[in-house]
């Protein structure tokens, strides 16, 4: 029965205009029996927590610590140590080049890697009594000062930061190569590895860059889980902590080296 309000009479001559045709009950009816393309979708993967990261931490940090104290314990030979370090360096540059998430080609670096750090440990307590534990203490502090430095934002992570610390890292490196193969033909090469205000000072920088690769490990893994990172990428996450915890760890280790007198 059409209405005589020319209201409705109004609004359903503009409906027909904006939508077309009403469709009919069939068509209805086929388009609820037609495949659901309008219901929500699962995701494909589950994402990535806070908590996947931290136990994939404690997995890769415990692989490396155990197989440390497995090198030290059984005074593994210099050469088994320096084969581990090759291996580690191989592993390493795979994973950081191709973001890979495999968990056997990161558990194998962190047992690699613990290896070599067990040796070079033990060679140092040998000479200095106590300086191991020194070194872990001083790597527990600069990782507890960095997460505390990026929770309360003192520092933030912007592109300006990333391509200047990136840039700091790249020079380290290279300078740490030129010192190597000038002590080849100048007694202390550069003079960045001796005790001296000049090795002091680079080891301050080198454990500076070690807590720069911090903050982006932290900016990581917070980006990964506010964008919905797939669960598997904690192990890249995982292996960017460890990766740095190693890199400041070994620069404490010598910075202690040179105010520690030996017994």
């Amino acid at each position: 029965m059409e209405s005589k309000n020319p209201v409705f009479s109004r609004s359903r001559q503009q409906s027909a205009g904006w939508a077309g045709p009403t469709p009919s009950p069939s068509q209805l009816q086929n388009m609820y029996d037609a495949p659901s393309y309008a219901q929500p979708t699962r995701p494909a993967y589950r994402t990535m927590t806070l908590d996947d990261v931290v136990v994939r931490g404690f997995l890769t940090l415990g692989a490396l610590v155990a197989a440390a104290a497995a090198a030290w314990v059984l005074n593994v030979p210099p050469g088994l140590a320096i084969g581990a370090a090759v291996v580690a360096l191989i592993l390493g540059l795979i994973a950081s080049f191709t973001q890979s998430t495999n968990p056997a080609l990161i558990l194998g670096y962190a047992v690699a890697e613990g290896v070599f750090l067990g040796k070079i440990s033990s060679v140092f307590e040998g000479m200095i009594s106590g300086i191991v534990l020194q070194a872990v203490l001083g790597t527990a502090f600069a990782f507890g000062a960095v997460l505390t430095v990026y929770s309360l934002r003192i520092i933030r992570v912007t592109p300006k930061l990333v391509k200047f610390g990136i840039a700091a890292a790249i020079a380290a490196v290279g300078l740490v190569l030129v010192n190597l193969v000038l002590g080849f033909f100048v007694d202390g090469g550069l003079g960045l590895r001796t005790d001296s205000p000049i090795g002091w000072a680079f080891s301050i920088v080198m454990i500076l860059i070690g807590c720069f690769f911090l903050l982006l490990d932290f900016d990581s893994i917070e980006q990964g889980v506010r964008q919905g990172a797939p669960e598997k990428f904690a192990w890249q996450c995982a292996f960017g902590l460890t990766l740095s915890l190693v890199w400041i760890y070994l620069e404490v280790l010598r910075f202690v080296s040179y105010f520690t007198s030996s017994d």
